[in-house]
């Protein structure tokens, strides 16, 4: 009981971040950080949890898909933004989904729904690349579904005047502003990721596991509400590979190299920012 009471004591001190990483601010007490994942893991081929895992992506992201799309479709066929949900409407729809599609999947993939933020992860060797791969395989193939199912329910000729929810750059925007736009937004997407599922802090603060969906799907919403304008908002290359094949007009595959390159450079920046400059964890293996 008396060290319980002295846990709780230094509690508010024990991860102290004021002074920088890599000084005095690291204790024994310090949180260890785990083992990096290993490049390739033949051994997961032959554990049920892996195949489950993937399964689990290619479902949520059939899902993500499928309301989104279909969010997308009912806005285009409205007669003004005002008789419909609007850009705040879709923007909800897709952070919604991932707020709830990542707390349904988290516990049995890591909920990633994105292969922007596999690609990010894997980069911090939080996966081995045979997993990675998986998932961008599962969820590449789940978004294709979602998008073809909604195409089903529309028809082929309103699906195509509405466009399919393919992402492109909009008009009076450069293929340079819809690099940037996707850079920065996948950025911030992926840095929440980051931030939310920090080990350290939830070690620190049980509250955190139970609440990261929250601010990643918050901060899918606050993309979409500023990006839509731009490229209708990727940050997602599974989502936009998927509206892109089932819509198959030239229109979506002139920019759709955009929708992969930008997401992977936004999250190999917010890979490198949340490792080296805010946990510092290079500097932390040197000591």
């Amino acid at each position: 009981m008396e060290n319980r009471e002295e846990d709780v004591k230094v509690g508010a001190s024990k991860f102290r971040e004021r002074q920088a990483l890599g000084t005095a601010a690291q204790t024994e007490r310090d949180y260890k950080e785990a083992p990096a994942a290993p490049l390739f893991e033949p051994g997961e081929l032959k554990s049920w949890s892996f195949y489950r895992a993937g399964i689990a992506e290619f479902v949520a992201t059939f899902l993500f898909l499928y309301i989104t799309v279909l969010t997308v479709m009912g806005v285009k066929t409205s007669p003004s933004m005002c008789s419909s949900v609007g850009i705040q409407g879709i923007a909800w729809a897709f952070g919604g989904m991932i707020f709830a599609l990542v707390y349904c999947t988290a516990g049995i993939s890591g909920g990633h729904i994105n292969p922007a933020v596999t690609f990010g992860l894997f980069l911090a060797r939080k996966l081995s690349l045979t997993r990675a791969i998986f998932y961008i395989v599962m969820q590449c193939l789940g978004a294709i579904c979602g998008a073809g199912v909604v195409k089903g329910f529309e028809g082929n000729a309103r699906y195509e005047m509405l466009g399919g929810g393919a992402n492109v750059v909009n008009h009076g925007y450069t293929k340079g502003d819809g690099l940037g736009a996707e850079i920065v937004g996948t950025f911030v997407l992926v840095y929440t990721v980051f931030s939310a599922t920090d080990a350290k802090r939830n070690a620190r603060d049980s509250h955190v596991p139970v609440l990261a969906p929250l601010p990643i799907g918050f901060a899918v919403f606050l993309v979409h509400l500023a990006t839509i304008p731009i490229t209708g908002t990727g940050i997602n290359p599974a989502r936009s590979l998927g509206a892109a094949i089932i819509f198959n007009m030239d229109k979506a595959w002139d920019d759709h190299w955009i929708f992969w390159v930008g997401p992977f450079i936004g999250a190999a920046l917010a890979a490198v920012y949340h490792q080296i400059v805010i946990r510092a964890i290079p500097f932390k293996t040197r000591a």
